[in-house]
């Protein structure tokens, strides 16, 4: 598998970054290597918090979640998914598939043999991670997830599919200033992206507002990982910025951003609806402390379709941040530290 490697002098002055970078071969699934980057900091032997990032961002989203985590007494490892941060990037946009992703995080798990794991995964982060717990759930804790889901097709019926397919096909590729506009007129509509897909399937003038991201991602080429952050945190300085898009200096190294919106099961012949389903069958058996921290900026219901349906979500103390958008660990990132923090003693 050919990859792209991001130089390490564009990592050599960001901002609020001070950890050393940790590295790790894992399997690319196709005969050969990748090598993907992690954070680990805090006691060796101490209970682990694994933090998983989701999309355009890496680890250095969580960077001001780490220090309040290890103060605490915890060991914390923040890996960069594959063609994400300072992890390999393949240049093969067909290599990034959903099923590839939760390979590549599984294998990175099983060969730093980590064990009792305290979760903690936003956007993307989410639906990788937990596949792994349904798969694998001997290896997990606790689970906080914010902002995000797994997407199954429900609610959506096969008859919808091909209009629903048109209609993606049919969006208009907008800039990063009029994708985040369209985008910010849906979330109003709380019922999420499969409300807003029946009602374009029954004839609505409105499309799902993240077919714009979806076409945005794919193919603009005004696609900008930072600048789009700069739209999305209630407060980032021009470093910051630069921090999120230092892993991506050139084009090559954006195919696995520009990728993930179109992994999405969004429709329910997609071909990662089944193992999705499969998973969902797993997380209506786990029982182990299971907390949802999401946003009220953050359109959708997901949260509480994981409450209803995760018997150890019964009985926890939910949060929504009044003070955050999508991603909520840089925005409130000490009160998320606190959140999950208390979760875990909460719930010894």
């Amino acid at each position: 598998m050919q990859f792209y490697r991001t130089p390490d002098e564009c990592f050599h002055h960001l901002v609020e970054f001070p950890f050393e970078p940790h590295y790790l071969q894992i399997d690319d699934g196709h005969g050969g290597e990748l090598r993907m980057h992690y954070v680990d900091e805090g006691p060796k032997n101490a209970p682990i918090i694994f933090c998983v990032h989701g999309q355009p961002v890496w680890s250095y989203s969580f960077r001001k979640m780490i220090p309040p985590l290890v103060a605490a007494g915890y060991r914390v490892i923040v890996p960069d998914i594959i063609g994400f941060g300072r992890s390999d990037k393949p240049i093969n946009p067909l290599d990034y598939t959903f099923a590839a992703h939760v390979e590549w995080m599984h294998d990175f798990v099983r060969r730093l043999s980590l064990t009792g794991i305290n979760l903690v995964c936003q956007d993307w982060g989410g639906p990788i991670t937990l596949r792994l717990v349904a798969a694998d759930p001997d290896r997990f804790a606790r689970v906080v997830v914010s902002n995000t889901g797994l997407a199954d097709g429900r609610g959506i019926s096969l008859a919808m599919a091909p209009k629903l397919r048109q209609l993606l096909a049919q969006t208009p590729v907008l800039n990063t200033e009029d994708c985040d506009n369209a985008m910010r007129e849906g979330l109003g509509e709380r019922g999420g992206f499969q409300d807003q897909a029946r009602n374009a399937a029954a004839g609505s003038d409105n499309r799902p507002p993240f077919m714009y991201w979806i076409q945005h991602c794919a193919k603009s080429d005004d696609f900008n990982p930072g600048a789009m952050m700069r739209r999305w945190l209630m407060h980032c300085t021009d470093e910051q910025q630069a921090g999120y898009a230092a892993p991506f200096p050139v084009e090559t190294a954006k195919q696995g951003a520009r990728r993930f919106p179109s992994l999405i099961p969004l429709f329910p012949d997609d071909v990662e609806v089944p193992a999705n389903r499969q998973a969902w069958e797993a997380l209506r058996q786990f029982e182990k402390p299971f907390l949802t921290a999401f946003s009220e900026e953050d359109s959708g219901n997901m949260d509480q379709q994981f409450q209803a349906e995760v018997p150890g979500a019964a009985g926890q103390k939910h949060v929504r941040f009044s003070s955050a958008m999508h991603y909520t660990q840089d925005d409130v990132a000490q009160e998320f530290a606190e959140v999950v923090l208390a979760f875990i003693t909460d719930n010894p």
